[in-house]
Protein backbone atom coordinates (compact mmCIF):
# COMPACT_ATOMS: atom_id res chain seq x y z
CA UNK A 1 0.00 0.00 0.00
CA UNK A 2 0.98 3.45 -0.14
CA UNK A 3 2.53 5.17 2.82
CA UNK A 4 -0.05 7.68 4.17
CA UNK A 5 2.21 11.26 4.37
CA UNK A 6 1.66 14.02 6.97
CA UNK A 7 0.34 17.08 5.50
CA UNK A 8 0.21 20.01 7.26
CA UNK A 9 -2.23 22.88 6.46
CA UNK A 10 -3.80 26.17 7.49
CA UNK A 11 -7.15 27.11 7.36
CA UNK A 12 -7.86 30.13 5.19
CA UNK A 13 -10.42 32.70 5.89
CA UNK A 14 -9.50 35.75 3.26
CA UNK A 15 -10.87 34.83 -0.33
CA UNK A 16 -10.85 36.53 -3.40
CA UNK A 17 -8.45 36.72 -6.48
CA UNK A 18 -6.52 39.38 -4.37
CA UNK A 19 -5.84 37.47 -1.62
CA UNK A 20 -4.77 34.95 -3.67
CA UNK A 21 -2.07 36.30 -5.03
CA UNK A 22 -0.62 37.23 -2.01
CA UNK A 23 -0.81 33.91 -0.58
CA UNK A 24 0.90 32.36 -3.85
CA UNK A 25 3.80 35.50 -3.42
CA UNK A 26 4.20 34.25 0.24
CA UNK A 27 5.09 31.10 -1.01
CA UNK A 28 1.98 29.22 -0.83
CA UNK A 29 -0.81 27.48 -2.77
CA UNK A 30 -4.59 27.59 -1.46
CA UNK A 31 -6.50 24.38 -1.83
CA UNK A 32 -10.17 23.52 -0.63
CA UNK A 33 -11.30 20.25 1.33
CA UNK A 34 -14.27 18.39 0.44
CA UNK A 35 -16.20 15.44 0.79
CA UNK A 36 -19.80 13.75 1.00
CA UNK A 37 -20.45 13.99 4.93
CA UNK A 38 -18.99 17.27 5.31
CA UNK A 39 -19.44 21.32 4.60
CA UNK A 40 -16.34 22.45 1.99
CA UNK A 41 -13.91 24.50 3.99
CA UNK A 42 -10.55 26.46 2.32
CA UNK A 43 -7.30 25.80 3.14
CA UNK A 44 -3.31 26.75 2.22
CA UNK A 45 -0.50 25.16 2.29
CA UNK A 46 3.81 25.83 2.14
CA UNK A 47 4.31 25.30 -1.82
CA UNK A 48 7.73 23.82 -1.49
CA UNK A 49 6.37 21.07 1.11
CA UNK A 50 3.42 19.73 -1.47
CA UNK A 51 5.88 19.57 -4.45
CA UNK A 52 8.90 17.90 -2.16
CA UNK A 53 5.93 15.40 -1.58
CA UNK A 54 4.38 15.17 -5.11
CA UNK A 55 8.27 14.72 -6.49
CA UNK A 56 8.55 11.64 -4.35
CA UNK A 57 5.54 10.53 -5.50
CA UNK A 58 4.64 8.00 -8.50
CA UNK A 59 1.18 9.47 -8.78
CA UNK A 60 -0.53 13.14 -8.19
CA UNK A 61 -3.19 11.32 -6.32
CA UNK A 62 -1.66 10.94 -2.87
CA UNK A 63 -3.67 9.80 0.26
CA UNK A 64 -2.31 12.33 2.99
CA UNK A 65 -3.05 12.94 6.54
CA UNK A 66 -3.89 16.43 6.40
CA UNK A 67 -3.01 18.79 10.10
CA UNK A 68 -5.30 21.50 9.64
CA UNK A 69 -4.49 24.44 12.25
CA UNK A 70 -7.64 26.54 13.23
CA UNK A 71 -9.51 24.27 11.45
CA UNK A 72 -12.03 22.24 14.09
CA UNK A 73 -11.72 18.73 12.37
CA UNK A 74 -7.83 18.92 12.73
CA UNK A 75 -6.91 15.74 11.39
CA UNK A 76 -8.43 14.84 8.62
CA UNK A 77 -7.99 11.79 5.72
CA UNK A 78 -7.90 12.79 2.63
CA UNK A 79 -7.26 12.04 -1.06
CA UNK A 80 -5.56 14.63 -3.37
CA UNK A 81 -8.08 14.68 -6.00
CA UNK A 82 -7.14 17.38 -8.47
CA UNK A 83 -3.83 19.93 -8.91
CA UNK A 84 -4.48 22.73 -11.28
CA UNK A 85 -1.05 23.56 -12.86
CA UNK A 86 -0.36 26.97 -14.99
CA UNK A 87 -0.31 25.61 -18.66
CA UNK A 88 2.85 27.29 -19.39
CA UNK A 89 4.79 27.33 -16.06
CA UNK A 90 3.67 24.20 -14.64
CA UNK A 91 3.83 26.08 -11.20
CA UNK A 92 0.84 24.77 -8.50
CA UNK A 93 -2.26 27.00 -8.89
CA UNK A 94 -4.60 25.19 -6.47
CA UNK A 95 -5.23 21.97 -5.18
CA UNK A 96 -8.43 19.77 -4.16
CA UNK A 97 -8.23 17.47 -1.23
CA UNK A 98 -11.18 14.89 -1.15
CA UNK A 99 -12.00 14.36 2.86
CA UNK A 100 -12.03 9.75 3.25
CA UNK A 101 -13.13 7.24 5.89
CA UNK A 102 -10.97 4.40 6.83
CA UNK A 103 -13.41 2.21 6.30
CA UNK A 104 -15.30 3.44 3.14
CA UNK A 105 -13.99 2.68 -0.49
CA UNK A 106 -12.59 5.63 -2.52
CA UNK A 107 -11.61 5.50 -5.97
CA UNK A 108 -8.07 6.86 -7.04
CA UNK A 109 -6.02 6.55 -10.39
CA UNK A 110 -2.93 4.33 -10.06
CA UNK A 111 0.32 4.50 -12.16
CA UNK A 112 1.53 0.93 -13.89
CA UNK A 113 5.06 -0.17 -13.46
CA UNK A 114 5.29 -3.75 -15.76
CA UNK A 115 8.18 -5.44 -14.54
CA UNK A 116 10.14 -8.30 -16.38
CA UNK A 117 11.44 -8.62 -19.76
CA UNK A 118 8.91 -10.52 -22.10
CA UNK A 119 10.41 -13.38 -23.70
CA UNK A 120 9.00 -12.31 -27.69
CA UNK A 121 11.05 -9.78 -27.22
CA UNK A 122 14.24 -11.71 -27.42
CA UNK A 123 12.34 -13.16 -30.52
CA UNK A 124 12.16 -9.87 -32.33
CA UNK A 125 9.67 -8.70 -30.39
CA UNK A 126 8.09 -5.24 -29.31
CA UNK A 127 6.29 -4.37 -26.05
CA UNK A 128 3.47 -2.22 -26.94
CA UNK A 129 2.52 -0.05 -23.32
CA UNK A 130 -1.38 0.55 -23.71
CA UNK A 131 -2.62 2.04 -20.35
CA UNK A 132 -0.03 4.20 -18.62
CA UNK A 133 -2.13 4.25 -14.97
CA UNK A 134 -5.89 2.36 -13.72
CA UNK A 135 -8.32 3.67 -11.74
CA UNK A 136 -9.37 1.25 -8.67
CA UNK A 137 -11.25 1.42 -6.19
CA UNK A 138 -10.45 0.08 -2.20
CA UNK A 139 -10.25 0.51 1.34
CA UNK A 140 -7.82 3.71 1.95
CA UNK A 141 -5.36 1.23 3.59
CA UNK A 142 -5.12 -0.78 0.36
CA UNK A 143 -4.54 1.79 -2.16
CA UNK A 144 -1.29 0.86 -3.55
CA UNK A 145 2.02 3.62 -4.60
CA UNK A 146 1.71 1.42 -8.40
CA UNK A 147 0.61 -1.26 -9.28
CA UNK A 148 3.27 -3.89 -10.72
CA UNK A 149 2.43 -6.46 -13.21
CA UNK A 150 5.20 -8.84 -14.14
CA UNK A 151 5.08 -9.32 -18.37
CA UNK A 152 8.12 -11.83 -18.41
CA UNK A 153 5.74 -14.26 -19.56
CA UNK A 154 5.03 -12.95 -22.84
CA UNK A 155 5.24 -14.35 -26.18
CA UNK A 156 4.52 -12.56 -29.39
CA UNK A 157 0.87 -11.49 -29.71
CA UNK A 158 0.60 -12.50 -26.22
CA UNK A 159 -1.37 -9.61 -24.10
CA UNK A 160 -1.96 -8.65 -20.17
CA UNK A 161 -5.50 -7.66 -19.63
CA UNK A 162 -7.14 -6.35 -16.98
CA UNK A 163 -8.67 -10.21 -16.29
CA UNK A 164 -5.31 -11.40 -16.58
CA UNK A 165 -3.91 -8.88 -14.50
CA UNK A 166 -2.58 -9.80 -10.47
CA UNK A 167 -3.71 -7.05 -9.01
CA UNK A 168 -2.92 -6.27 -5.21
CA UNK A 169 -5.76 -7.93 -2.32
CA UNK A 170 -8.28 -5.67 -1.85
CA UNK A 171 -7.73 -3.43 -4.99
CA UNK A 172 -10.21 -4.13 -8.00
CA UNK A 173 -10.01 -2.32 -11.20
CA UNK A 174 -12.64 -0.13 -12.82
CA UNK A 175 -11.95 -1.03 -16.03
CA UNK A 176 -14.02 -4.06 -17.61
CA UNK A 177 -11.83 -7.25 -17.66
CA UNK A 178 -11.52 -7.81 -21.80
CA UNK A 179 -9.24 -3.89 -21.77
CA UNK A 180 -5.49 -4.50 -22.32
CA UNK A 181 -2.71 -3.38 -20.48
CA UNK A 182 -0.34 -4.43 -22.91
CA UNK A 183 1.08 -6.36 -25.92
CA UNK A 184 4.02 -7.74 -27.46
CA UNK A 185 4.02 -7.29 -30.81
CA UNK A 186 6.09 -8.20 -34.30
CA UNK A 187 8.33 -5.38 -35.11
CA UNK A 188 7.61 -3.90 -38.28
CA UNK A 189 11.08 -4.86 -39.21
CA UNK A 190 9.94 -8.69 -38.83
CA UNK A 191 7.12 -8.41 -40.50
CA UNK A 192 8.51 -6.62 -43.62
CA UNK A 193 11.59 -9.07 -43.69
CA UNK A 194 8.33 -11.70 -43.95
CA UNK A 195 6.48 -9.75 -46.45
CA UNK A 196 10.20 -9.64 -48.87
CA UNK A 197 10.31 -13.39 -48.29
CA UNK A 198 6.78 -14.23 -49.36
CA UNK A 199 7.29 -11.81 -52.68
CA UNK A 200 10.49 -13.37 -53.68
CA UNK A 201 9.20 -16.66 -53.59
CA UNK A 202 6.50 -15.94 -55.61
CA UNK A 203 8.27 -13.99 -58.23
CA UNK A 204 10.92 -17.29 -58.65
CA UNK A 205 8.01 -19.11 -59.41
CA UNK A 206 6.74 -16.86 -61.89
CA UNK A 207 10.23 -16.54 -63.69
CA UNK A 208 10.48 -20.53 -63.75
CA UNK A 209 7.19 -19.95 -65.82
CA UNK A 210 7.81 -17.63 -68.36
CA UNK A 211 11.49 -19.58 -69.24
CA UNK A 212 9.04 -22.61 -69.86
CA UNK A 213 6.68 -20.45 -72.25
CA UNK A 214 9.67 -18.64 -73.79
CA UNK A 215 11.46 -22.23 -75.08
CA UNK A 216 8.02 -23.28 -76.23
CA UNK A 217 7.86 -20.32 -78.39
CA UNK A 218 11.30 -20.17 -79.63
CA UNK A 219 10.32 -24.51 -80.85
CA UNK A 220 7.24 -22.84 -82.59
CA UNK A 221 9.37 -20.09 -84.57
CA UNK A 222 11.63 -22.92 -85.71
CA UNK A 223 9.26 -25.58 -87.05
CA UNK A 224 7.44 -22.26 -88.76
CA UNK A 225 11.16 -21.30 -90.56
CA UNK A 226 11.21 -25.34 -91.98
CA UNK A 227 8.10 -25.13 -93.01
CA UNK A 228 7.98 -22.01 -95.07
Amino acid sequence: MADQVNLKAEKRDDMGSAAVGRLRRGGKIPGVVYGSTQDSYAVQIEANTIKEILRNSASQQILVNLQIEGAKESNKLALIQDIQQHSISGEILHIDFNAVKEDSEIHARVPIELTGEPVGIKQGGILDTLLHDIEVHCLPKDLPATLQFDVSGLDIGDSLSIASAEFPEGVSASLEGEVLIAIVNETRAAMSEGDGEAEEGEGEGEGEGEGEGGEDKEGGNDDQQEAS
